[in-house]
């Protein structure tokens, strides 16, 4: 069930809560008539992979359809660990697509620049003892 990857493309597994059983197909279901979202419940497992694309949707804010929903998301301290990284992750990821686009086209001018700027990465080792050390 892959969708079409790109960069702005991200694949998550949301971790539920394992009563009542059944939940992660039903949890499946309501996140695919969300608007964007792929969703696909794991076998005999409360778990649901989900395919989405940033900024138009985030983790955190399917997180909370979810619980609205009635659904039980696994409070366990490990998966909130793993949640609340995914969310800055993706806050991060968000505020860099604000960023715009430098011009890179005549990048020869920063690599002449560089060449003629002292940078230290010069050996001032004389040749003859280079090759003995």
């Amino acid at each position: 069930m892959k969708p079409c990857l790109n960069q702005n493309t991200r694949h998550h597994l949301i971790q539920l809560y394992p009563q009542p059983p059944g939940q992660a197909e039903l949890a499946a279901d309501y996140l695919n008539s969300l608007d964007g979202v792929k969703a696909q419940a794991l076998n005999q497992s409360p778990c649901i992979s989900v395919y989405y694309q940033l900024p138009e949707c985030r983790l955190q804010w399917l997180e909370s359809n979810l619980k609205h929903a009635g659904f039980h998301l696994d409070e366990s301290v490990l998966s909130k660990i793993k949640r609340a990284l995914a969310h800055y992750c993706e806050d991060i990821a968000c505020s860099n697509l604000e960023i715009p686009e430098h011009n890179v086209k005549n990048r020869d001018v920063y690599v002449h620049v560089w060449d003629k700027h002292p940078h230290g990465d010069h050996d001032e080792t004389p040749e003859e003892l280079r090759r003995y050390l």
